[in-house]
């Protein structure tokens, strides 16, 4: 069975109506990243960043996996998948996939402000507990933040999404602008027999010195179309 590994960013769930961040009217519009991704900001201001969060998880409530999710759960049937996204929503794993990397932390979690990367205090929040109050204590005793990477934080599942794209036969990336690093380079890893399709309704700017099939379409039609390249 083929090795597929998908990278996905914030077009991928867009059309289940999560917010993105980068686009106009996105959320960065709305709030400036410095106070709500940031630990600057979070030491500034935890009272602020603990209700964007609780909005973003609120709202994570009323949207479902879109058929792109969908059928990338199902393509589990011909391919040995891995998802790697820069998405925290728990979509990919609503549809069924089966095996997701996180890189930039999990919404539905929440972890110490002191340890954030120690595993003994990272625990997953039913749907029904989606509001975090400041009070509200980790293990540890400190107070709980959300298992997010902000922006200046380690992204700790990068060498682990790195050997996943050494040995994949097909990369597939959807919804990104590839100007997000270190997720970006991953590309870079793939090796020269790895076939590599990029699905996207924009045009996206790749630097890479190799060919690239590209999908102009969003999530749904595109992975769709994908599938049926594949099983040509």
């Amino acid at each position: 069975m083929k090795k597929l590994v998908v990278l996905s960013g914030a077009g991928m769930s867009a059309e289940s109506g999560i917010s993105t961040f980068r686009d106009a009217g996105g959320l960065w519009e709305q709030y400036p990243v410095e106070a709500v991704a940031t630990p600057e900001g979070y030491a500034r201001d935890p009272e602020l960043v603990t209700r964007f969060y609780n909005e973003r998880r609120r709202q994570l409530q009323h949207v479902e996996p879109n058929q792109g999710h969908r059928l990338l759960a199902e393509m589990e049937k011909d391919f040995d998948i891995t998802v790697i996204t820069q998405n925290v929503d728990n979509l990919h794993e609503r549809a069924g996939s089966s095996h997701v990397i996180h890189l930039h932390g999990e919404l539905m979690k929440v972890t110490s402000s002191r340890q954030p990367n120690n595993p003994d205090f990272i625990q997953e929040l039913k749907p029904e507990e989606w509001e975090v109050k400041i009070g509200d204590l980790a293990k540890d005793g400190s107070q709980l933040r959300p298992f997010i990477v902000w922006f200046g934080e380690a992204v700790p599942a990068i060498e682990v999404a790195v050997d996943y794209v050494e040995k994949a036969d097909i990369l597939v990336i959807i919804g990104t602008s590839m100007n997000v690093y270190p997720a970006a380079g991953l590309l870079h890893y793939t090796s020269p027999r790895c076939e590599v399709f990029l699905i996207d309704p924009n045009e996206v700017r790749v630097n890479a010195n190799r060919p690239i099939n590209i999908i102009q379409k969003g999530a749904s039609e595109g992975v769709k179309e994908l599938w049926e390249t594949l099983k040509g």
